[in-house]
């Protein structure tokens, strides 16, 4: 069998599983919908339902994606967090507009952010870093994030050492870690209907929040 053959031959959404979403009762805040259906997401076991797809661009054009860990929404702010060395921290500290994506495939629900990034500066930071597990922050500050590492047993010292680091500092923060708010001005919410078809509901930021359906 192609690959071809055996990716469309993949089950599809599971209908039968999927809550029915009426987008003339959305509210009027995209911050509001969101998080019901992140509740939703949480609610029904799926994993790490605040794991959420980062996409940046460097002025060249060089675009870049990976998942992310979302750690507040607030005031329309989407955050998140990272190592300024990192080529996304570097990718919107030279191009300032993200996009995010989180998928929910078992509800079959999808939601797109986009928009203006900043950093939070260092009071954000500092809280962000000494919320995390000792083990977490250990990770962060071993080696520098993307750059070539000779084997894995040069990896292992490196985070033992870090793990001594913490364990001796325990409230010690790295300068390089960074809170970055994603301020939305388009979010877009794309539902799978249980009798079939699909509807996408767009929010633009136009002064005040608008919104209106768009074709799926």
């Amino acid at each position: 069998m192609s690959l071809r053959t055996w990716l469309s031959e993949l089950p599809a959404l599971d209908r039968d599983a999927l809550v029915a979403f009426d987008p003339d009762a959305a509210p009027e805040n995209p911050a509001e919908l969101f998080t019901d259906w992140l509740q939703l997401a949480a609610d029904r076991g799926l994993p790490l339902p605040h794991a959420l797809n980062l996409a940046t661009a460097t002025p060249g054009g060089e675009v870049g994606a990976r998942t992310v860990i979302l750690k507040d929404l607030t005031d329309g702010d989407w955050v998140i967090a990272t190592d300024a060395r990192s080529p996304k921290a570097e990718a919107v500290a030279a191009n300032p507009l993200a996009a995010l994506t989180a998928f929910w495939a078992p509800i079959g629900r999808q939601v797109r952010i986009g928009g203006p990034v900043r950093d939070l500066g260092d009071e954000a930071a500092a809280a962000d870093f000494l919320e995390r597990h000792p083990g977490a922050r250990a990770a962060t500050m071993t080696g520098v994030q993307s750059e070539p590492l000779e084997s894995m047993e040069t990896y292992d010292r490196a985070y033992a050492e870090a793990r001594d680091a913490v364990e001796r500092e325990p409230g010690r923060v790295p300068p390089t870690w960074r809170c970055y708010a994603i301020a939305a001005t388009t979010v877009e919410f794309w539902a799978a209907r249980p009798g079939g078809g699909q509807i996408r509901l767009r929010y633009a930021l136009e002064g005040t929040w608008r919104r209106g359906l768009v074709w799926p």
